[in-house]
């Protein structure tokens, strides 16, 4: 198991943003690659969210926005997300709680303020494209078997991750019950480095 220097590719997701019926945000989703990990990252040859041993879950937390011309700028707090391992895959984005669902291998606590920057067309109810930039610390991280080799997050990635998101909005994603707003997003982070 090598570390990741500093700014080398740490992982790429892809998972939705929710916005619960309460006004509160999380995001859920998957891994497509997952630096140091040397063996295949889903359960058979079809790459899905039910497929996907790699999973993540945020703590939900809310947003704050400002408006400037075109620009919807939301400031989120920091807050904390976690990485799972699913022995038995069973994402499914229309139940965003079993992204949850394995064993937690680690957690990840945004550090400052998360910009996102969403570009409107025409209304706030159909913008053109999101996107965001966070670091997040690693605070917790436990190692793990996979495919026969042992790994643990905290020696392949060091202190954390920046990460950049970009979201294609238009069209909305169908809301599962209790949700108002799903937006679909891909993600790629560069490690921090230095264990």
């Amino acid at each position: 198991m090598t570390a990741l220097l500093s700014a080398e590719l740490a992982w790429y997701v892809t998972g939705r943003f929710y916005r619960a019926n309460d006004g509160s945000l999380a995001d859920y989703g998957y891994f497509l690659h997952l630096a140091g990990i040397e063996a295949d990252l889903f359960d058979g040859r079809r790459h899905s969210a039910a497929t996907a041993h790699f999973t993540f879950a945020a703590r939900p937390f809310v947003a704050h926005t400002h408006a400037n011309g075109a620009l919807c700028l939301a400031f989120d707090a920091d807050g904390d997300f976690s990485v799972y391992l699913q022995r038995a895959p069973a994402g499914n984005f229309d139940d965003p709680a079993s992204f949850a669902a394995g064993e937690r291998i680690a957690t990840f606590r945004r550090v400052g303020v998360v910009v996102g920057t969403t570009v409107e067309a025409g209304t706030a109810e159909q913008p053109l494209v999101s996107s965001n930039v966070f670091s997040a610390r690693l605070v917790d991280s436990v190692p793990f078997e996979f495919a026969g080799r042992r790994y643990d997050l905290a020696r392949i990635l060091g202190r954390g991750v920046t990460q950049f998101g970009t979201a294609a909005t238009t069209p909305v994603v169908p809301a599962p019950p209790g949700y108002q707003l799903v937006v679909p997003f891909a993600g790629s982070a560069v490690a921090l480095g230095g264990a």
